[in-house]
């Protein structure tokens, strides 16, 4: 019962909250995406390459499945749903703690020792991309229990579903009481044609 619900088509019925959760990762990957690119415009290396991927990937992600839970939920594959939502969990850890890391470097290491704006504008940029990582990683990680919580528990999930090899209890047939009626034995043949 519970893994049928996983490759299930259709949106699992699930709280109101999921969606908000989904606007804030958009909307967090949104200014990630800028700070990012900021980033970027300073030292075209680095972490801010990874952050920009995670920002698209989420875009990708998250707006598709949104889009296909409000305006077209018979096309909403729950196992493509599900593989893109581990995919974007993985990334975002890489790409937060990518960004932390080359933070700490540009502001500790060479801001302090140069002590130029430039290297505190380019660690500043990546510790924002760093920290809104984080908590967009602690929200694609609830959303996912979450989805996953409620594609389990859908109980109308593997109904009628041919191609995945699933189909609906057939109703077994009628009964009948009554014998079969004697078949009457054929009658003798007659030949074709009359003897000569």
């Amino acid at each position: 019962m519970g893994a049928q619900g996983l490759i299930a088509v259709g949106v699992p019925p699930q709280p109101l909250w999921l969606l908000y959760i989904k606007i804030a990762v958009l909307v967090i990957s949104l200014i990630v995406l800028a700070l990012s690119a900021y980033a970027l415009s300073l030292f075209a290396a680095g972490a801010g390459g990874m952050d920009i991927f995670i920002a698209i990937l989420s875009f990708i992600v998250y707006g598709t499945a949104g889009a296909l839970e409000l305006w077209a939920p018979q096309h909403f594959y729950r196992i493509g749903a599900l593989i893109g939502y581990i995919l974007t969990v993985i990334f975002w850890l890489a790409a937060w703690a990518w960004s932390a890391s080359e933070a700490s470097i540009w502001l500790r290491g060479v801001g302090w020792y140069y002590g130029h704006s430039y290297y505190n504008s380019l660690g500043g940029a990546l510790g924002g991309c760093a920290g809104l990582g984080a908590i967009a990683w602690i929200l694609t990680i609830v959303h996912l229990a979450f989805f996953i919580r409620a594609c389990v528990v859908d109980t109308t999930a593997g109904s009628g579903q041919a191609e995945l090899g699933q189909v609906k209890a057939e109703v077994p047939p009628q009964q009948y009481q009554q014998p079969y009626p004697e078949q009457q034995p054929y009658p003798a043949q007659q030949q074709p044609y009359p003897p000569q």
